[in-house]
């Protein structure tokens, strides 16, 4: 999705801007110095970074900077097309066969190359689940611990035998990054001596990643660039896969590292760099929205940000209680005011993202709704319920007056409780969300005080103490896979450090949660998965708020071909299709 190009941004770098630039020009990397200007300019797609990988050991790797390197080189066998997100063959040749009586799967390799020449086969791929298995590496453990066998059957045909039917095999187990045996064997051996093995694995150090993919590591100075460069071994080269024929149509990317947003849009806004790889914020694009030279691709997140409730105690146990405060959470405003319209309320745990699974069945609370409509809906739930007020916010008249003191059924005071949210230093939204729901809520009568704190601290208190009353959290890079609606609501996983946060406990869900896991037809697993965010809806474990629309801005005068899917346009398929400019 595009909107029109921009103009503005000055502002407070104008003054770092010849200093960064200048700097910039002398640490360009060999090979690409300016006696080829036009080598320069024209085949070298520079890219605008706030951070540089944290690491290039793909198992240790969980930060978004890493990540985003890591994906040009270390590739899985199976992949998500950019349009419709459906799983395609990658390294595979072609999709699994399954042999559902003896539950194994048969795949196919493509003839390819590791990037240092040498064949790609089976016995990487049996080597990688092997090593996951024996390590019981964090992240990708899970995704493999009910494949009970992997074998080569010869160098292009690899067998995995499952425990059980797992709906999550292709499309999480299957995309998984592959290894080089040759390059991670004398690796996990030496760590198997230690006496921390795993510590020891994640630890080492990967200087020159071994990858399949369509870049390839040339040069890392730290804390000022990374540069890729272009892999001639790439089995993509010239092939058409999706209907997209592929590249990579440059010689190479290099990731300049500005640390500060207000650097690496200026410098998008000067052209040294072609792309920022982060999303803009709303307050940068009304000023720079107009400028011709830049463009902006506007797509979904596969996100949720959500309101948390602690069912372990009263008054969240109590449905009705949950309900009341769906009403009086105004999405509509958090959007406009807070988000400043670079977003989507949402009406399930699975974001409008997900094309596939995305199903907002059940009731959607307050929407279109005024706040007096709100408030009187919310007290008519709220007395309903038994519960009453010293001063109630709708009186007889039905006119709305400023509640005061909500009562429990008993007569008693509700006891004040609290609103945990990360500090706005962290992320604004969160922590603005928390206060207007603080706002809210009061209106009501409901005595409330919405807290910021250190991420950390609220990830300890919430997930590892499950000492809360409600809280704002979010994930902003959730799988395509809906697997975690068991994770994040089954009753087995409230537990501390579990991802039950809320203790939900259904037992229709858990049942229809496990039935999801296992469901192989993927219709079938649909309809179960709509039918697992229909009861969230209708349970209230979690308020569902938004999903932040993400901005990207590239300049128009150097490259084109982005391609914008589901996460932006920073994506493995832009950077096999992007060319410089005719």
């Amino acid at each position: 999705m595009l909107i029109p190009h921009a103009k503005g941004l000055i502002g407070r770098a104008g003054l770092i801007i010849t200093t960064v630039f200048a700097l910039f020009l002398l640490l360009i990397p060999q090979g690409v110095q300016a006696k080829d200007k036009n080598a320069w300019d024209h085949n070298l797609l520079k890219v605008g970074v706030l951070e540089e990988p944290k690491t290039l050991n793909p198992w240790l790797a969980s930060d978004i900077w890493s990540n985003n390197v890591l994906k040009l080189i270390y590739q899985p066998l199976y992949t998500h097309e950019p349009q419709n997100l459906d799983l395609i063959p990658w390294l595979a040749e072609s999709m699994p066969v399954y042999d559902k009586a003896n539950c194994t799967y048969l795949v196919k390799l493509k003839p390819c190359n590791w990037s240092d020449g040498s064949p790609f086969t089976a016995h990487d791929v049996v080597f990688t689940a092997q090593l996951i298995k024996k390590f019981k590496i964090p992240r990708f453990y899970s995704k493999w611990k009910f494949v009970t066998k992997i074998e080569a059957l010869d160098d292009h045909t690899v067998r995995f035998t499952l425990k059980e039917p797992k709906a999550m095999f292709l499309s999480r187990t299957m995309t998984t990054p592959i290894m080089a045996k040759k390059q991670w064997q004398p690796v996990a051996e030496k760590a198997l001596k230690t006496k921390k093995p795993l510590a020891s694995l994640l630890q080492a150090e990967v200087k020159i990643p071994l990858g399949a993919g369509p870049f390839k590591l040339k040069e890392w100075r730290e804390g000022v660039y990374i540069y890729l460069v272009n892999n001639e071994q790439f089995f993509g080269r010239g092939k058409k896969i999706a209907g997209r024929k592929l590249g990579p149509y440059i010689k190479g990317l290099l990731f300049k590292v500005y640390g500060i947003s207000d650097a690496a849009i200026l410098a998008l806004r000067k052209g040294a760099v072609d792309m920022y790889w982060n999303g803009i914020q709303p307050g940068y694009l009304k000023e720079i929205e107009k400028d011709p030279s830049l463009e902006f691709f506007i797509s979904k997140k596969s996100a949720l940000y959500f309101f948390g409730f602690n069912l372990r105690k009263k008054p969240f146990s109590d449905l009705a209680f949950r309900k009341a405060i769906a009403y009086l959470i105004d999405k509509e405003f958090i959007i406009h005011r807070i988000l400043q319209n670079y977003g989507m309320p949402l009406s399930s745990v699975i974001p409008p993202g997900n094309l596939f699974y995305y199903c907002p069945r059940g009731p959607v609370y307050g929407q279109g709704l005024s706040r007096e409509e709100r408030l009187k809906k919310a007290c008519e739930i709220l007395t309903k319920a038994g519960y009453s007020w010293n001063v109630c916010p709708v009186d007889g008249q039905g006119n709305i007056v400023e509640g005061s003191t909500l009562l429990n059924k008993d007569g008693t005071p509700i006891k004040e409780f609290t609103i945990l949210t990360p500090p706005a230093d962290y992320d604004p939204n969160r922590a603005m969300s928390g206060m207007m729901i603080q706002q809210w809520l009061r209106q009501a009568g409901l005595p409330v005080v919405a807290r910021p704190m250190a991420f950390s601290a609220l990830i300890q208190q919430v997930k590892w103490r499950h000492d809360f009353d409600c809280f704002v959290l979010g994930y902003g890079r959730l799988s395509l896979d809906p697997s975690y609606l068991r994770s994040f609501f089954h009753s087995s996983m409230d537990r501390k450090r579990g991802w039950n946060m809320s203790g939900f406990r259904d037992k229709q869900y858990d049942k229809l949660a496990i039935a999801a896991n296992s469901a192989m037809d993927k219709k079938e697993r649909r309809e179960l998965v709509c039918r697992l965010q229909e009861i969230l809806m209708i349970q209230v474990p979690y308020i569902p708020l938004y999903n932040p629309l993400l901005v990207e801005g590239v300049r128009t005068d150097h490259f084109k071909g982005w391609v914008s899917t589901t996460g932006g346009i920073g994506n493995i398929w832009s950077m096999c299709e992007v060319r410089p400019v005719d």
